[in-house]
């Protein structure tokens, strides 16, 4: 097909008129909306920023990086490996050298190397929905044929079911996230050792909400010793406050890491990025001292919105899925119409709201209660 033409004169094209992969026709870009509203509690973030004494801190570790900026990144990043590898033995304890941790431009980064390493033409990746809505774009861009098994119920993961669903489909990566995006819920050891246990490939459980986790809930870096096709993928994003800086990293074996040192970029973690990661980590118990009162302000609300009659999802991360609405998009609409921004994602009839500062929640609490009161058809189904 010729290109069109403008009434300048000038050759225009139309996104039909391209060559597109057959499977990304008609697919809308991901992404949450991004709307300017006094109260954003729809992707997650940390409603705390760094402080000050931080922020300055990360200036002056950028200004001194842009000095070097006509050279190319530190390629393996050690350093930053190293302090990462520091943070899981003082969070975890379990201690491991930084060749067996990696990092990349956000844990979304981090898995679709993963998916390029493992993923393919003619294999498969394996999950339980409802889960984060991104996994199946990976696969999807790497050519990876895409199965979903279904959570119970309540959210979790049956292990004999997913022991089942990995022996039929033989996956080379199966996508395990603990705690769940949209819906919170974290997975008992025993899950993850029954899927590593019988899992032909490689076992990938993400921990990018794990510094909110309720206390005795396990992490996947304690199995990690025993299954070496095992990785645990975490961010800095949410607990460190540090989702702007695209930070997101990897536990596993050495042969794993050096699998992702295949398929990523040239010098795809920058000098400035490097930077500023270790500078929070430096600061990592300053800026984890937050965490605590999330955790406390999520399962007040979580009281609170059950208190109302609705159904909410067992939450271990910094967000709450609530339901059953009969009209969540309404629902939905009602709240942003009042300011607050929240996620239309999950099962039909649920949101999802993050856990803002005690403020952000009183505003939401308030904005809820009306719409709930709305004769509409937004009230609990």
């Amino acid at each position: 097909m010729r290109p069109a033409s403008s009434a300048a004169g000038r050759a225009t094209t139309a996104l039909a008129d391209l060559p597109l992969r057959a499977e990304l026709r008609g697919v809308e870009p991901y992404g949450a909306p991004q709307l300017d509203v006094p109260v954003l509690l729809n992707v997650n973030e940390n409603p705390v920023p760094p402080s000050e004494q931080v922020a300055r801190e990360m200036g002056e570790a950028v200004a001194a990086a842009a000095r070097g900026l006509n050279r190319y990144p530190d390629r393996e990043f050690l350093d930053l490996r190293a302090d990462l590898a520091d943070f899981l033995a003082l969070e975890s304890g379990v201690r491991l050298p930084p060749e067996q941790v990696w990092a990349a431009n956000g844990s979304n980064e981090v898995m679709l190397q993963l998916l390029q390493a493992f993923g393919g033409h003619g294999r498969t990746a394996v999950s339980f929905a409802p889960t984060y809505s991104m996994y199946p774009e990976y696969a999807r861009d790497t050519g990876t044929r895409w199965v979903a098994g279904r959570r119970a119920e309540d959210f979790t993961v049956d292990p004999d079911a997913a022991v089942a669903l990995v022996r039929a489909e033989q996956p080379s990566v199966v996508l395990l996230a603990s705690p769940n995006n949209p819906t919170g819920t974290a997975l008992p050891a025993a899950v993850v050792e029954a899927v590593c246990d019988v899992a032909p490939g490689v076992v990938v459980v993400d921990e990018a909400y794990a510094e909110f986790r309720r206390a005795g809930v396990p992490s996947a870096l304690e199995l990690l010793e025993r299954y070496p096709r095992l990785a645990v993928s975490r961010t800095m994003s949410k607990a460190f406050s540090l989702a702007g800086a695209r930070v997101g990293y990897l536990a596993s074996s050495p042969a794993v890491v050096d699998a992702l040192r295949v398929v990523r970029l040239p010098y795809h973690l920058s000098g400035v990025t490097q930077a500023v990661a270790r500078v929070a980590l430096r600061h990592s118990a300053e800026l984890l001292r937050g965490v605590d009162a999330l955790r406390a302000e999520r399962d007040d609300l979580v009281l609170w919105l059950r208190a109302l009659g609705l159904e909410v999802a067992e939450s271990d991360a910094n967000f709450v899925l609530f339901g059953r609405l009969a009209d969540r998009h309404a629902a939905w609409q009602g709240l942003l119409d009042r300011g607050v921004l929240v996620r239309e994602t999950g099962p039909d009839g649920w949101l999802r709201v993050s856990v803002g500062t005690p403020e952000e929640t009183t505003l939401f609490k308030d904005a809820l209660l009306q719409v709930l009161d709305e004769p509409a058809g937004a009230r609990v189904a």
